[in-house]
């Protein structure tokens, strides 16, 4: 029986039974446990605090960004290792456990160049000098500092590898020591990675923690100088909020949670172009990728009442092709739910769903044994009266098309209706259209994505969460922001404004009156 381990004050311990059983995904069998009861996640912290701190915080930005490659490199040498563990872990076909790994190795790389372009200093200068009176020599400078916390992160059971890797990414180049705690659910693979990076050497003392299990008290150890990221429902997202430590000590928290992302498909858009193959194409990848368990999937499919025959058939025509099943045949495109309650949550979803759409086609012959569930596609002609659709995300292979008139504004207003979401893609060759929607939507989103003719080879899809654009969103979103380059960073540090003379600030910090993003 494996044994999922929890790695604090840079040792690898286990809680007290009883233990948590893990099980596999495709047959329901169980493969291993977790426990993190009775272990001192205050000392733990403390050791974060006193010895990972300081160390990070004496690396330039250069030395945090090799770190960061190392850790990248190791990740990818073991990228055959981790899929493996993904499939019976989470459940992921070989495609889904190399979106999640690739992302994570991925983004480590990103942030790893990063540090190397801000060079040999650990401090960010945040905009020109300021005038003090009429003086020109009595100045005042921003600098932006790592806080002196620990970066607390809460993951989602989604993608245990980019989730561990995009979040302690930015926090470690930043200068803030990472105590992550991955779902539980999906721990083995997160902690695999840990192994790995500890195996090799790679993990200064106090830089990185990690928690196995359930979080037990853990916030109520949170100090004024941590911060903390949480990836998952609104619902413990609002908790961690509201949490007297929390709220005591006033730490930062950024949320990233529910989403109901969209996909516009233009009136201009033409059946069979470039730009309407490309919608069909990010749609059906959206429901299917990672069983459709991702938090940047599309959930509503906007279409113009005129073009809703013509897209209905060409979604089912290519969602018809998936091959639902075992995980581990190279054939399979649609793997199971992580876990049994999903499961159950999603079958729920999509009883309350059909109750306000019709059913426009479901996949057949999908396995009993294990967590699996057939992809849906629904329609509903109620457009903002349609309550469910708009207000409730079933996080699985379930999609709905909603039709409406074709007119820019009536296509703000929907996706507004969904109160805030992570990114939606609009797909137009129209540029004044085009204009009129992404401007409309901005304000809901932290991303949009235009797809077109001009991009119809080149594009990733919507679902595709790059390290140098923002990650987050409003309202149901989460009111988060992570990732985004250099801007990702900010969570993690702190704005001093210093004043001084000019000549000694700029013999101590260099490079003032010019901002460094």
């Amino acid at each position: 029986m494996r044994q999922v381990r929890s790695y604090l004050r840079d040792s690898w311990v286990s809680g007290q039974e009883p233990s948590t059983p893990l099980y596999d995904a495709g047959t329901g069998e169980l493969f291993a446990q977790t426990s993190t009861r009775g272990l001192d996640l205050a000392a733990a912290l403390a050791h974060s605090r006193a010895v990972g701190g300081p160390a990070l915080r004496k690396m330039t930005f250069a030395e945090r960004g090799d770190l960061l490659r190392q850790w990248s490199e190791i990740l990818h040498g073991a990228r055959d290792e981790l899929i493996e563990l993904a499939r019976m872990n989470s459940g992921n076909t070989r495609s889904d456990a190399k979106f999640d790994i690739d992302g994570a190795s991925g983004t480590l790389a990103f942030y790893a160049s990063l540090g190397k372009k801000l060079g040999d200093r650990t401090w960010l200068l945040d905009g020109p000098t300021e005038p003090i009176l009429r003086s020109s020599r009595f100045v005042g400078q921003h600098l932006l500092l790592p806080r002196g916390g620990v970066a607390i992160h809460i993951n989602a059971f989604n993608f245990p590898a980019w989730g561990l890797a995009e979040k302690a990414a930015v926090a470690i180049l930043a200068g803030m020591p990472v105590f992550a705690k991955p779902a539980t659910s999906t721990a083995a693979v997160t902690a695999r990675i840990v192994e790995l990076w500890a195996e090799a050497g790679a993990i200064p003392s106090g830089v990185l923690s990690l928690l196995s299990g359930s979080a037990g008290d853990l916030l109520e150890h949170v100090g004024a100088l941590d911060a903390i990221a949480f990836t998952g429902s609104g619902d413990t997202g609002r908790m961690i909020r509201g949490h007297h430590r929390v709220l005591e000590w006033n730490v930062p928290v950024n949320v990233e949670a529910d989403s109901l992302n969209a996909a516009i498909l233009g009136p201009d858009v033409e059946p069979g172009s470039d730009t309407f193959q490309m919608f069909v194409s990010d749609v059906a990848k959206d429901m299917t990728q990672k069983a459709g368990q991702k938090c940047t999937a599309i959930r509503r499919i906007l279409v113009p009442v005129d073009l809703v025959d013509a897209a209905t058939e060409a979604l089912v025509d290519r969602l018809s092709q998936a091959v639902i099943g075992d995980p581990d045949a190279r054939a399979t495109t649609v793997g199971p739910l992580a876990t049994a309650s999903q499961q159950r949550d999603i079958l729920a979803g999509i009883r309350e769903l059909s109750q306000s759409a019709k059913l426009v086609w479901r996949a057949e012959a999908v396995p009993e044994k294990g967590y699996f569930v057939a992809p849906h596609l629904f329609r509903t002609d109620d457009g903002l009266s349609a309550t469910f659709v708009n207000d409730r995300e079933v996080f699985g292979p379930v999609a709905t098309i909603l039709t409406w008139s074709g007119a820019a504004s009536e296509a703000v207003d929907l996706l507004a209706r969904g109160g805030g979401g992570l990114v939606s893609s609009l797909y137009t060759d129209d540029v004044d259209f085009a204009r009129e929607v992404l401007l409309g939507a901005a304000g809901w989103h932290g991303r949009l994505v235009w797809g077109s003719k001009k991009i119809a080879d080149q594009s990733f899809g919507p679902g595709t969460v790059l390290p140098g654009f923002v990650h987050g969103g409003p309202g149901k979103a989460g009111g988060g922001e992570e990732l985004g380059g250099e801007r990702g960073m900010r969570f993690y540090m702190h704005r001093t404004a210093i004043q001084g003379d000019r000549a000694l600030l700029e013999r101590a910090f260099g490079g003032l009156g010019t901002a460094q993003s």
